[in-house]
């Protein structure tokens, strides 16, 4: 039998192979430590600025550690899903489209971030009476960020490795 009608061109087998070379940290189980850590500081991003709006809001409207806590969580979820929201946007997604992509690519990267995050915060001896212009509430909010990408970072290495969390969003990039 002629195989030589399903081999028309190397150049074109090796092109389509370079294509992808790009995106090998992202298959399933071939995923770095970099593209892991690259995911968690993206949602981390999200996370800070929602975490710390809260609890400057919060603290500086002197509002219960509940009131200040929900709101800090409420707002690093918004922040987190709003960076992939409006970056597969750009890609040309719909909205409704752009907000599933959104949910599946973050909701338990950000969840365990909070869940570290302010556990630390909440852990630490007066951190949650602090105010803004003391040592302790700063160190304690950015130490848990420390702690939350060290733990968060293997979560996503293992999500994206199963082509779910992260991974979601490559095919709009």
């Amino acid at each position: 039998m002629d195989h030589s009608a399903h081999h028309t061109s190397t150049a074109h087998d090796h092109a389509a192979h370079e294509a992808h070379a790009g995106h090998a940290g992202h298959q399933m189980g071939a995923v770095t430590w970099g593209a892991a850590a690259k995911a968690t500081l993206h949602c981390l991003t999200g996370c800070a600025i929602g975490e710390i709006l809260g609890m400057v809001i919060g603290t500086a409207l002197m509002w219960g550690n509940v009131q200040t806590m929900v709101l800090a969580i409420s707002l690093a979820f918004f922040f987190g899903y709003s960076f992939t929201l409006f970056a597969v946007r750009r890609a040309g997604l719909d909205w409704k489209s752009a907000i599933k992509v959104a949910l599946a690519a973050d909701t338990v990267s950000i969840a365990v971030m909070e869940l570290v995050d302010n556990g630390i915060i909440a852990l630490t001896p007066g951190a949650m009476d602090a105010h803004l212009s003391d040592a302790l509430f700063w160190t304690a909010l950015l130490g848990g960020f420390a702690v939350a990408f060290v733990i968060t970072t293997p979560v996503n290495k293992w999500m994206i490795g199963r082509g779910k969390g992260h991974a979601v969003v490559h095919a709009y990039h």
